[in-house]
């Protein structure tokens, strides 16, 4: 059973870990001056690909659309039958389960990128795309293990959020945990402050400027395939990780009142 003292404790983990987001690291900064200096060069097959993906998020958030995943497969990871089984079971137990989904997700992304790498600047048309399936996937996966349901467009609202602060610097992240604060009570205040998802696509692409640049060079564009794409669902499930767990934190601190 666990504890108020218990909770508050994690809750203040949780916390300290916010307070350690801190700015784009030096060579992340770097990686968007050559997507910046090369844009009028890119492909007109990438712009045309990052075009229908804000349409995609768009209908994400509105109706899940291809991106909603199947809960059997998480729900057999903790024998019950519903989400809401879920919600009532041990931080512990999910976070064992979340940290083993992250391991597996990540492992997938860099062997993704590594295939993607192969081929030079203009697989990004393949690779954008798949990246940010995966991405909501995973995130998906994490909302089920601690106790939401990704079929609520509030959770869908939060996923993109998710997804926002893990590529946001340290003026947005701030932003962002600001907005989560009362989520739970006032979603549609979140949603109304979700500037067109346009931000997530555009950080998004960014992050691809020196995957972009260094794909014309045989190997080296498998290597930084590989990196890049690993690090990208890396923060991606951390983030996710880290907010969900707050959620269900503060919620089961609630019921102990």
């Amino acid at each position: 059973m666990e504890t108020k003292q218990l909770l508050q404790q994690e809750l203040r983990n949780i916390e300290q870990w916010e307070r350690s987001q801190k700015d784009l690291w030096f060579w992340e900064k770097l990686a968007r001056l050559p997507f910046k200096m090369l844009d009028k060069l890119t492909p007109a097959i990438v712009h045309k690909k990052l075009g229908q993906l804000l349409d995609e998020l768009g209908g994400y958030i509105q109706t899940g659309g291809q991106y909603l995943v199947s809960e059997e497969k998480m729900l057999a990871k903790f024998s019950v039958s519903t989400i809401s089984e879920i919600a009532d079971m041990p931080i512990e137990t999910m976070d064992r389960v979340c940290e083993e989904l992250i391991e597996s997700r990540v492992s997938f992304a860099q062997y993704q990128g590594a295939t993607t790498g192969v081929g030079g600047v203009f697989t990004l048309a393949i690779d954008i795309p798949a990246l940010l399936g995966l991405a909501l996937k995973t995130l998906q996966e994490i909302a089920i293990i601690y106790g939401y349901n990704p079929k609520e467009k509030k959770e869908r609202i939060f996923i993109v959020k998710c997804l926002q602060f893990a590529s946001s610097d340290i003026v947005g992240k701030k932003a962002i945990l600001q907005q989560l604060t009362s989520f739970s009570n006032d979603h549609q205040q979140v949603f109304s402050q979700l500037q067109g998802w346009r931000e997530v696509i555009m950080t998004f692409r960014d992050q691809y400027g020196w995957k972009k640049l260094f794909q014309f060079v045989p190997i080296v564009g498998i290597i930084f395939g590989a990196m890049s794409n690993r690090m990208f669902i890396k923060d991606i499930a951390e983030a996710g990780k880290m907010l969900y767990r707050k959620r269900r934190i503060l919620e089961k601190l609630e019921k102990i009142k």
